[in-house]
């Protein structure tokens, strides 16, 4: 285990949250690469839920580049990830195919963290309360969750071409819902120019332009492909530059929808990541207690965050995460 010599030791925490990388399972990241755990993990996992680390690095709030977890025992942990195609009760899934126990209130992802914004912290008017989707099942479950109507997404009456008829029932507003009051864009693989036109549509007319995350890229297959931010980049364009409030890290909106739900003191939290650009910078920004950079993902050398003038520096980093144990 080492430490910035900038910073020191991260004092204790009683907060975790952990990011690991689950938009493909060929990336690697904090707690897995592809389907291999790294040595060590559950056992960490463990040891941070029962009585936390009995080391100088007392976190309770890690960030990891994957799900995060929460425990109400010993240090909670709260797995977080940006990737808002899948619900959290399918990153339990996942989490506990690689062997660690989960259950769905330790998962937080960018849709859920959407919809934890729109119901608990975004004033609407009382007939504006519907949201129309750019995105998968996902983003559907998680506004479920909160009990938030909503309409696009996957339903079929979308997924089609637009018909000469559909400009003029939009423009004259005819075929649209007047209780739309928030256009929410995430990962969509059937995106369409029909899609799109709705959701101009409501943006012009006043809705809420939000946005899971705006990651550009999508990792799969060793190649890259349309993210999120590709997803919402044409209605940017449409909207004379005008960006989405987005959720995923380092947003700061995903930390305050964290904190609504978790009610946590944030200098009594650490982020875990292995990525200084998304996680590590997310947990600085947010005024978390600690940060610790885990060297089995993104970053991979202590050197990468170079000299005393970077503005990103983990309080502390350790080669992999059950180098906690000591």
């Amino acid at each position: 285990m080492k430490f910035s010599p900038r910073t020191g030791d991260i004092p204790v925490q009683n907060f975790i949250i952990i990011t690991n990388k689950t938009e493909n399972t060929r990336r690697i990241g904090v707690l897995w690469s592809g389907d291999h755990l790294f040595e060590g993990t559950v056992e960490t996992l463990e040891m941070l839920r029962s009585k936390g680390i009995a080391s100088p690095i007392q976190a309770t709030l890690a960030v990891l580049a994957k799900p995060k977890i929460y425990r109400a025992v010993g240090k909670q942990i709260v797995f977080v990830t940006n990737n808002s195609t899948k619900s959290r009760a399918d990153y339990k899934k996942k989490l506990e195919s690689m062997g660690i126990p989960a259950s769905v209130d330790e998962v937080f992802g960018s849709s859920y963290s959407a919809a934890i914004y729109i119901s608990r912290i975004l004033s609407l008017p009382p007939s504006q309360k519907t949201v129309f989707v750019l995105g998968e099942s996902g983003i559907e479950t998680e506004l479920d969750s909160e009990s938030i109507p909503h309409i696009g997404g996957t339903d079929p009456a979308y997924n089609r071409l637009i018909d000469p008829k559909d400009y003029t029932s939009i423009a004259s507003g005819e075929t649209l819902d007047p209780s739309v009051g928030v256009v929410l864009a995430g990962l969509d693989f059937h995106l369409n120019y029909l899609k799109l036109a709705y959701a101009f549509a409501y943006l012009q007319r006043g809705a809420k332009f939000l946005a899971t995350n705006t990651d550009t890229t999508l990792p799969s297959a060793g190649s890259l492909f349309p993210g999120a931010g590709a997803i919402s980049a044409p209605l940017i364009a449409m909207m004379g530059g005008e960006r989405p409030m987005a959720f995923g890290k380092p947003s700061q909106a995903m930390m305050d929808a964290i904190e609504g739900k978790f009610r946590f003191d944030r200098k009594k939290a650490c982020m875990v990541g292995d990525r200084l650009d998304t996680d590590i910078r997310f947990g600085i920004e947010g005024g978390l207690g600690g940060t610790l950079c885990v060297l089995t993902g993104v970053t991979i050398s202590e050197k990468e965050w170079g000299g005393e003038d970077r503005e990103v520096v983990p309080t502390a980093w350790v080669k992999r995460l059950g180098d906690l144990r000591g």
